[in-house]
């Protein structure tokens, strides 16, 4: 069960740096690389920006829980 929620943990790791460094901060960031132009022609309450908002708390609700229970599994091992 620890392994479970240790890849759990890993794979919400690593898509929470992704989707956080995928959004449009005050001066561009990286998703203005990969856009180029045209996500600042679209504005930042777009469908997909609300929707990329949407997946990184729901990504993070699941890193918590993970957090929290693997904290939990081992403390009371």
């Amino acid at each position: 069960m620890e392994t479970l929620f240790t890849i759990v943990l890993i794979a919400s790791s690593v898509l929470m740096v992704l989707l956080v460094l995928l959004h449009k901060g005050r001066g561009g960031g990286l998703s203005d690389m990969f856009g180029g132009g045209v996500s600042s022609s679209l504005g930042g309450s777009s469908v997909a920006e609300r929707n990329l908002d949407r997946f990184t708390i729901g990504i993070g609700v699941i890193w918590f829980a993970t957090v929290i229970a693997l904290g939990l599994l081992l403390a009371y091992q």
